[in-house]
């Protein structure tokens, strides 16, 4: 994919979330793989429809969100934000989720009484928390955040949950790395623009949302499409369509070898859909 030139001088890509976060580490290695030699700038979003905001107004060129979670599940807020904007899903990628005690320079496990991270994060590390009862679990809006508070407030008795990355955004310590529960903990990205000059090329993964009329077996009738059309759908979802109870938008994710297949199965889905809208074309993961 070719970019103009002051592209290739800095571009800015939107995360939710603080520097040294999940989707900061997830952002760098996006980038990395799908537009080597980029340079970047980091541009941390409060919240990730500020994120989406940022790429359709052109404040940014890219952003960086989380979709899924190998755990937990997709992200329902993120599938709405696909929606409601007008972006172009161009890449995925997938982050191997790991969670670090981190804290002040000098501090001691001994030292620590509560440690603080994002409510997910806490979760996922159940298991250290047990076994280390004489430290509080306190929630926190964001991994790196923790990491940034204990830091700015000069706590000597706290610690964060956060990426190695916090640690080193912030001048602190990792004191033990890897607690998180299980260790195929993995998180889906999607790298999101507003309008980029041409689809991937070497792209085999479609990202679909589409709403169908409430009538008995339209969803069997939609996805007999890609059935006949021999290609392997790999996710599906549905969420609420807001203001209408009981009718739902659905996400598909579908792997493809051949694009005029693929064109053909959409033209045929087309008409058993009240809407269809194509988030985009990638490279799978």
């Amino acid at each position: 994919m070719s970019y103009p030139s002051e592209l290739k001088a800095a571009s800015k890509v939107a995360i939710q979330g603080e520097p040294g976060s999940n989707s900061h580490v997830a952002a760098l290695a996006a980038m990395a793989a799908q537009h080597p030699g980029l340079a970047i700038e980091i541009v941390p979003c409060a919240l990730a429809a500020e994120a989406c905001e940022a790429v359709q107004s052109g404040a940014v060129n890219f952003s960086v969100l989380p979709i899924e979670n190998s755990l937990h599940g997709s992200v329902a807020e993120h599938l709405d934000l696909l929606l409601t904007h007008n972006l172009v899903v161009t890449g995925e990628s997938l982050l191997r989720v790991r969670h670090n005690v981190i804290a002040a320079p000098g501090v001691a496990l001994a030292d620590i009484r509560q440690i603080l991270s994002h409510p997910v994060a806490l979760s996922q590390c159940r298991r250290w928390l047990r076994a280390n009862p004489h430290i509080a679990a306190v929630p926190f809006y964001d991994t790196a955040g923790s990491v940034k508070h204990l830091m700015a407030s000069n706590l000597r008795d706290t610690a964060g949950i956060a990426p190695a990355l916090a640690a080193t955004q912030y001048g602190a310590e990792v004191l033990i790395s890897g607690i998180e529960d299980h260790a195929e903990n993995y998180t889906r990205f999607l790298t999101l623009e507003r309008s980029p000059a041409e689809r991937p090329r070497n792209a085999n993964k479609l990202s679909i949302a589409f709403s169908l009329e409430h009538r008995p077996g339209t969803l069997l009738r939609a996805l007999e499409a890609f059935s006949a059309a021999g290609l392997n759908l790999t996710k599906i979802e549905s969420r609420p369509v807001h203001g209408r109870p009981w009718e739902y938008v659905f996400f598909v994710d579908l792997r493809f070898d051949d694009a005029a297949k693929l064109d053909s199965a959409l033209e045929s889905l087309r008409p058993h859909t009240q809407m269809l809208k194509e988030l985009g074309r990638y490279p799978a993961a």
